[in-house]
């Protein structure tokens, strides 16, 4: 059932995905509280020798986690709700269905790692490295600012959307200065997001809701915006884009605001 939720608020989109989220207890023992210690959750890496730890549907929210690795493992609707996770390693880790909202990610690496509608509204990870990531999650408000995103999977799979459009919602977060650089943002939500100075070099961006982003100074050589929405979307000072690819089938780009 919690999957199922999960799975929906990534489908109806920031809107829809808040209004539901106000039917959820998120204050309840269930999305706050831990039932593993810091020393538990380390001895159980120490424990998993040749094999990933498994952490999944654990209750770990609030606890401090920071600089552990946590490589590899599994952490499958686990909830890690306000859980600080600073400068930790989760390369490699499963977070597919996981809860980390507002959880503190800054500076941790989460390089190749799988986050399949994986819940992280406002959470912190700035600084962090999620380059060749696949992140199908909820990032709406969150502050990813000199976050490395490189090769990242963001967009949706058209090939495999039987349940309906399953792509990364960044509605108004924070990605200034951050290195999307080769990124599948194809279909993403972007609305409202900063994406000052932001290195879009080679990046996907077809079909994608810009609508009221920022991307003032941005770097977007090579980046495609074939059917993206640039409603009201800042190009100002932006880098690039003589040389950017489709931007004459991009929609709305007369109302797009370029001075």
């Amino acid at each position: 059932m919690r999957t199922a939720l999960i799975v929906l608020l990534l489908l109806t989109g920031p809107s829809g995905a808040q209004d539901m989220m106000r039917n959820l207890d998120l204050s309840s023992p269930e999305m706050t509280s831990a039932e593993m210690t810091r020393a538990d959750v380390e001895r159980a890496l120490a424990a998993a020798t040749g094999r990933p730890a498994d952490f999944t549907g654990k209750r770990l929210s609030g606890l401090d986690l920071s600089g552990l690795d946590l490589s590899g493992a599994v952490l499958r609707a686990a909830r890690l709700n306000k859980t600080k996770l600073v400068g930790a390693r989760l390369d490699g880790a499963v977070l597919d269905q996981a809860w980390l909202l507002e959880a503190d990610l800054r500076g941790a690496s989460l390089k190749g790692a799988n986050l399949f509608a994986t819940q992280m509204q406002r959470a912190k990870l700035d600084g962090a490295n999620l380059s060749g990531a696949r992140v199908v999650a909820d990032l709406t408000g969150a502050s990813l600012t000199g976050a490395s995103l490189a090769g990242a999977r963001m967009g949706a799979d058209m090939k495999n959307q039987s349940m309906g459009l399953m792509r990364a919602v960044l509605t108004s977060a924070k990605l200034d200065g951050a290195n999307l650089r080769g990124a599948d943002l194809a279909r993403a939500g972007i609305e409202f997001a900063s994406l000052k100075g932001a290195d879009l070099t080679d990046a996907s961006l077809a079909s994608a809701d810009l609508g009221g982003a920022d991307l003032t100074g941005a770097f977007v050589v090579g980046a495609d915006f074939s059917g993206a929405d640039l409603t009201s979307t800042r190009l100002i000072g932006t880098i690039g884009l003589d040389a950017a690819k489709n931007l004459d089938k991009a929609r709305n780009l007369g109302r797009a605001i370029r001075n």
